[in-house]
């Protein structure tokens, strides 16, 4: 159930005018409850709130906020079946972290984690992902394998493979991947996928697999990010998009890639991948800390290492703390 301040929110979210009286009688509190629930929203949460004396308060514009029953409506059937528990928050430090603190516990596969903000939204390398209110999608899902922890270093590519299957459903072409787990368009950075892994080392493992994506990023919000980047609304066919419908046909994609990797692994999936790999066949430049290497992207491997061309022959070199760029 809903509290005060998610019912104001969701009164709000139609971009409309609403005047404190009217606000504080659908929710049967205070005026002044309201204003604090108001001062909440814009200070904690970060929303712009229109205050006009005789009118009311308003959002800017219409805000679609997250809504489990509308995303589960929404799933393929083996997805509803395996996603056994969807929770949305509306702030909190980080999705990935608050599913990893719980991992130890008694969490089950499919276990989804969603929330409007993240204070501390994390990507690769520890690097901040920003990540304002209701504007993009910050996702979670929890899984259990019984291999061993480096049995599942392809498992972040095959995942990156089933963001591009997602958009592709969703109308969204042209969108490539960079290694290791990057997704672009027009070499401007729409998504990326954290991968997190804890077990023992013969087995088995927990993973906490955290995808971030730009939908309705302004650039305002986005002042902060210090690479090229984009919005789904921004590309063709994607403006439309239900943010909900989005979140549904990303859960559906992951799931089926994340059930059949014990069974499959990556190997099976290396063309399909090459296909989309942005960087396949070009020169390019890895970063390891103070180095750097230049050579040839040959693709990758079932580990998911990338491999390099260079004048000493073929290398292959795994993610962690190497990062890739074109020459």
């Amino acid at each position: 159930m809903m509290n005060s301040r998610q019912q104001l929110l969701a009164l709000l979210a139609d971009g409309l005018w609403h005047s404190g009286e009217d606000l504080a009688g659908i929710l049967g509190i205070s005026r002044a409850a309201v204003w604090k629930h108001l001062v909440v929203l814009r200070d904690q949460f970060g929303l712009e709130i229109h205050s006009v004396p005789g009118r009311g308060y308003r959002l800017p514009n219409r805000l679609e906020l997250l809504d489990a029953r509308q995303i589960r409506a929404q799933l393929a059937e083996p997805s509803h079946d395996w996603i056994r528990h969807l929770e949305i928050h509306d702030t909190i430090p980080s999705t990935n972290s608050y599913l990893m603190e719980k991992a130890a516990g008694e969490l089950k596969a499919g276990h989804v984690c969603l929330a409007e903000q993240q204070s501390e939204g994390r990507g690769r390398r520890g690097r901040h992902w920003i990540s304002p209110f209701g504007r993009n999608i910050y996702l979670s899902l929890f899984w259990e394998y019984g291999l061993a922890p480096a049995a599942l270093s392809g498992l972040s590519l095959a995942a990156g493979l089933a963001v591009i299957r997602a958009l592709h459903r969703l109308g969204i072409e042209e969108v490539g991947l960079k290694w290791p787990n990057d997704i672009l368009w027009n070499n401007r950075k729409l998504a990326g996928l954290l991968l997190e892994v804890s077990g023992e080392q013969s087995g088995p493992s927990r993973v906490v697999l955290g995808l971030g994506m730009n939908l309705r990023l302004s650039e305002d919000e986005a002042d902060g990010i210090d690479q090229p980047w984009t919005s789904l609304d921004q590309l063709p066919g994607g403006a439309g998009l239900s943010r909900n419908r989005v979140v549904a046909v990303l859960l559906d994609d992951l799931v089926s890639v994340l059930s059949r990797y014990e069974e499959q692994g990556f190997n099976v999936m290396i063309p399909e991948w090459r296909k989309h790999d942005l960087y396949d066949g070009r020169k390019v430049l890895l970063q390891m800390g103070s180095r750097q290497i230049e050579g040839v992207h040959r693709g990758v491997e079932a580990s998911g290492a990338l491999l390099l061309e260079t004048a000493d022959g073929v290398r292959a070199y795994h993610g962690g703390e190497v990062s890739l760029r074109p020459a």
